[in-house]
């Protein structure tokens, strides 16, 4: 099925299959969205923390303990907005014999950034590994990343056909509708030469390396490598309880987002919006300059605090 982003696909799906009170497990951090589609579409988001030391992924333990009797779906974005997190093919095998032992949940897999991932990894979906849940997955994906298309508004998703049929008859009463136009260019874009896709990861990987070398010379943050997308999600806690030129005490996230903003006008989101306290987020899907230019206001930012 074909629909105006991501977002559509998604929030289409929830609202095809989720009863009130049925339970919809997103791992976090997490795309601003995924609670609030699942709010809106009369379900019950259910947040799993995921840890830093298994790199923001969610784990087989972990899953199985939010499982309820009343879960209906599991959401899983790899590579992941805002981490750069990107399952292997053993993290979702692990996934897999869990969601085996429970026929009864489906899994929305958010694949957007899959064909950004660096290092020489390769990312797999959930029935790639283990092609027995193809009848209970959705895999969702569009144009707004690999081929810089977010103004066009497609989004696409491959699911089993009486689900389809459903989300077509309910996209079909809606308004949000692709057009012909936009349609045309994304179908250029998917069949289309696909070559300069790995120079365009090369770019992005030299960039993300950038961003993380300069960020581990800025006083109190720590950052885990990610492994796709275009974000780095470094930790600020060590600066938590400083304070900044003007005397306001960076007591979390946020203020530490706004005090940057106001003082040095580097623009971040902060991790809270992502269901993670106490990190914030930098895209590094921008000019190498300007990359270089905000990590260096950032190293000035954190070593004023005291």
């Amino acid at each position: 099925m074909v629909s105006t982003g991501g977002k559509q696909v998604i929030y289409d799906v929830f609202t095809a299959t989720l009863d009130a009170g049925d339970e919809v497990i997103i791992p976090a951090p997490a795309w601003v969205s995924y609670p609030d589609i699942v709010a809106l579409a009369d379900g019950t988001p259910v947040v799993v923390q995921t840890k830093p030391e298994n790199g923001f992924r969610l784990d087989a333990e972990a899953l199985r303990g939010a499982i309820t009797p009343r879960t209906k779906w599991l959401v899983l974005n790899s590579p992941c907005n805002p981490t750069g997190a990107v399952y292997s093919e053993a993290d979702l095998r692990a996934l897999c014999d869990v969601l085996l032992d429970h026929p009864r949940i489906w899994v929305l897999t958010d694949d957007i950034y899959a064909k950004l991932v660096y290092d020489g990894l390769v990312s797999k979906t959930l029935v790639q590994v283990e092609p027995k849940l193809r009848n209970r997955v959705v895999t969702m994906n569009g144009v707004s990343k690999a081929y810089a298309m977010t103004g066009w508004r497609i989004g696409f998703s491959a699911a089993p056909v009486e689900l389809t049929k459903a989300l077509i008859k309910l996209q079909g009463q809606s308004t949000s509708n692709p057009c012909s136009i936009a349609q045309a260019a994304a179908l250029e874009a998917v069949t289309g030469p696909q070559d300069f896709i790995g120079g365009m990861v090369s770019v992005y990987q030299e960039r993300r390396d950038l961003v993380l070398s300069m960020l581990a010379q800025a006083p109190g943050l720590t950052c885990i490598r990610p492994e796709g997308a275009f974000y780095v999600f470094p930790s600020i806690a060590g600066v938590i309880g400083k304070k900044t030129s003007t005397g306001k005490v960076i007591e979390n996230d946020e203020i530490f987002v706004t005090e940057l903003l106001e003082e040095t006008g580097v623009a971040a989101v902060h991790g809270s919006a992502f269901l993670t306290p106490g990190y914030f987020r930098i895209s590094y899907a921008t000019d190498t300059e300007s990359l270089r230019e905000a990590c260096t206001r950032i190293q000035r930012f954190c070593a004023s605090l005291s």
